[in-house]
């Protein structure tokens, strides 16, 4: 079953109505038919939460958050594994990639999902090594 996982921009774009959100959406109602699977990493989950309490406020930051640990389509990843701590390292060593991101990669790279994001500046480079799987869910601005 293809598997995706969700980057803190994606879950933003959606709870915003934002660009990219449709293809968010739509990927959150195939995983409630079970066509799919969708999963975020709890650290990219922080990311949404530390976002929301900065342009929504706590009440509301802790209400999206805890709606995403209530769904039962969004798998909450809050653990890794020792081969999720080695790559992340890889991918944090060259560059200025956020430990979130370099999780959320690692996390992808070895489960072999899918990560959904908008940040083409962050992931281009990793694309173009073939290293990991991108959905983008708006062009490149």
């Amino acid at each position: 079953m293809q598997n995706y996982l969700l980057d803190a921009c994606a879950l933003i774009a959606y709870s915003d109505r934002e660009d990219g959100a449709p293809i968010v959406k739509e990927l959150l109602h195939r995983a409630e038919r079970g066509e799919i699977i969708v999963s975020v990493h709890a650290a990219n989950l922080i990311e949404v939460y530390y976002d929301r309490i900065r342009t929504v406020g706590s009440e509301e930051a802790d209400k999206t958050v805890q709606d995403i640990y209530n769904s039962f389509y969004i798998n909450v990843i809050d653990t890794t594994s020792p081969s999720v701590v080695r790559e992340a390292a890889y991918f944090k060593v060259p560059g200025k990639m956020s430990f979130a991101d370099a999780i959320l990669v690692a996390t992808a790279r070895c489960t072999g999902a899918t990560v959904v994001t908008s940040d083409h500046a962050e992931f281009e480079p990793i694309e173009q090594q073939g290293l990991v799987s991108f959905l983008w869910i708006r062009p490149k601005r």
